[in-house]
């Protein structure tokens, strides 16, 4: 049995330039998905797979990731002298949430990079890197089930999606074997963004990691790749190439609701899919949708 994991990284020092102008400055991590802003879903489920100390790889004019997370003093007592119980208590969730922590990256250089920030933090044990863009669906085990392996095995794990063959040019791609268990698999190549005729599988690394601190070692060394950028996916190609490093890496296979954030139109479908299953929305909503969609 490994370490006990309870650290979790947040890259969050994009520009966010797929939604401009509303990233201008406004970070993209703050959009609003119905209520909450992407980011809030992404630590709440950090949280919920037992991990509270959560540290945030921030970049220039990000302020208002940290702001969301403090206290607004003000805010509280105005909506406390309104007797507005329940905004108060929504405010109040996101503030004590985790014990929250920042570092910023400087210079854009890819994931590979953003995560080595976060090595004076994370220190010598094993941790979670969440990507902001991929929301998992509360209702869905994925990174508590990540947790689990990475600790029963000692070793490296991402998440895996299949996707169509047709769009795996989007996604760093695995080659793997199979294991004992149906949801895991060990993970013997990996590739970025490669053409449809080159890629190994159909099995895409999605934005949920849970890393062994070797992986700084090997990212220190990492050259720059696709982008000219530090790419987590080369570093993860040499542990997967040498199980001696670190004990391989292993995938766990993700057959739950996912949603995408990463651009337009994802984001706007995000939204319909988690507003159409909230009590509060969800009734009026769906048959809206319904009659909106005959007149199109």
């Amino acid at each position: 049995m490994g370490t006990k994991i309870t650290k979790a990284v947040i890259p969050a020092a994009g520009l966010g330039t797929r939604f401009l102008p509303a990233t201008k400055a406004l970070p993209k991590e703050m959009l609003p998905v119905v209520d909450k802003p992407a980011i809030q879903y992404v630590v709440e489920e950090a949280v919920k797979a037992g991990l509270d100390d959560i540290l945030v790889v921030t970049g220039r004019n990000k302020h208002a990731l940290a702001n969301h997370f403090d206290r607004v003093t003000e805010l509280e007592a105005t909506l406390e002298s309104k007797g507005d119980g329940n905004k108060l208590r929504m405010v109040n969730e996101a503030t004590a949430l985790a014990e929250m922590h920042y570092v910023r990256q400087g210079d854009p250089r890819g994931l590979g990079h953003a995560v080595l920030r976060a090595r004076m933090h994370v220190g010598n044990q094993p941790f979670a890197v969440l990507l902001g863009d991929d929301l998992i669906d509360a209702r869905d085990e994925l990174l508590t089930r990540m947790i689990e392996v990475a600790e029963t095995r000692t070793t490296t794990v991402v998440a895996l999606l299949e996707v169509d063959p047709s769009v795996v040019h989007m996604y760093g791609v695995a080659s793997i074997e199979e294991t004992d268990e149906d949801d895991v698999v060990r993970i013997t190549g990996l590739v970025e963004k490669p053409a449809a005729e080159d890629a190994p599988s159909n099995y895409a690394v999605i934005g949920r990691y849970v890393l062994q601190p070797e992986v700084f070692d090997v990212l220190e060394k990492t050259e720059p790749g696709k982008g000219n950028e530090i790419q987590l996916t080369d570093a993860l190609e040499t542990l997967a190439a040498d199980t001696s490093i670190a004990g391989g890496v292993y995938g766990v296979v993700f057959r739950g609701r996912r949603y995408d954030t990463g651009d337009k139109l994802d984001y706007i479908k995000a939204i319909i899919q988690l507003a159409s299953d909230r009590e509060d929305l969800g009734g009026d909503l769906r048959p809206w949708l319904k009659e909106y969609a005959k007149g199109l």
